[in-house]
């Protein structure tokens, strides 16, 4: 799946207005785009909203470039069927130099069904990357 660089991001993230208000959403150009054609994301929080960005858009290369060897799985295979509808950021925060958390709420349907991942995500920072490495998943 391709995504116009001038859209919303599919990640949701919303541009900073005036006097610290939400905005508009970033488009994907501004926001997830770049992480996806190669820079490394700054943070955690931007790691784990790319990630989201590329479940939604079909990028399961991208997927297995930012999670952390020791736990990334040896095949990857998305699901067509599911459609992404939504992204809720919780909770981020950088637990020093080189590892973080984030939490987050990600709401899909399949075969009309919805659902709701939460978890609390893991994240390391290794070569000036940043890698998911696991999470914690909050019962539904």
């Amino acid at each position: 799946m391709t995504q116009a660089a001038d859209a919303a991001c599919p990640c949701g993230r919303l541009a900073v207005a005036a006097k610290g208000k939400a905005g508009k959403p970033l488009i994907y150009a501004a926001c997830c785009q770049p992480w996806h054609l190669g820079q490394p994301a700054p943070t955690p929080e931007a790691l784990m909203r790319s990630r989201y960005s590329a479940f939604v858009l079909g990028l399961p290369d991208y997927l297995r470039a930012t999670w952390h060897p020791s736990t990334c799985p040896s095949e990857l295979t998305l699901e067509p069927s599911t459609v992404w509808l939504g992204l809720d950021v919780r909770m981020h925060r950088l637990l020093d130099q080189l590892h973080g958390e984030v939490e987050f709420v990600a709401r899909s349907r399949v075969g009309g069904k919805g659902h709701r991942l939460h978890e609390r995500s893991r994240f390391v920072r290794e070569g000036g990357s940043w890698f998911y490495v696991d999470g914690d998943l909050y019962a539904a």
